[in-house]
């Protein structure tokens, strides 16, 4: 097992969580909401908010992977070690989307907390959302086999 996930799930950053198969989908949705969201308000110039929504969708979209294994997360940190651990390193997401949602992470706390953010950023995330979300439905329609 990771390291990390072992110490994420030690810490319980990460704890198994049996209803996570049910609220995948709901999850999926969220997820979908934020990513339209969040090209209406990049369409309107609001680069710092649609930074937020774009990781927010990618947020949803990483938590719906972790419920579908019956995880749940108490860490935006340990999340994404999980995901890396559950999916990236089985070879069942590409490595880029789980850099992508750190990306992501990074600048949704740099325009959070410092008021920093750009629109160069906030492009490249709106794609790997997308993509993310993308990927994240079809590996959960593929567990739910």
């Amino acid at each position: 097992m990771n390291p990390e996930f072992e110490r994420c799930l030690k810490s319980q950053k990460i704890k198994v969580f049996s209803r996570g198969k049910m609220l995948a989908d709901k999850e999926l949705k969220v997820a979908a909401s934020d990513l339209e969201q969040a090209k209406i308000t990049f369409k309107n110039d609001n680069y710092k908010w649609a930074t937020i929504q774009c990781y927010y969708s990618m947020f949803h979209s990483a938590r719906a992977l972790l419920y579908a294994r019956n995880y749940r997360e108490r860490s935006h940190h340990c999340l994404i070690i999980a995901i890396r651990a559950l999916y990236v390193e089985k070879k069942l997401l590409p490595l880029h989307l789980i850099e992508g949602l750190q990306k992501a992470k990074t600048l949704r706390e740099s325009a959070d907390y410092y008021d920093q953010w750009s629109k160069t950023g906030v492009e490249t995330i709106l794609k790997v959302a997308e993509e993310f979300l993308n990927h994240s439905t079809q590996l959960i329609k593929e567990i739910k086999k």
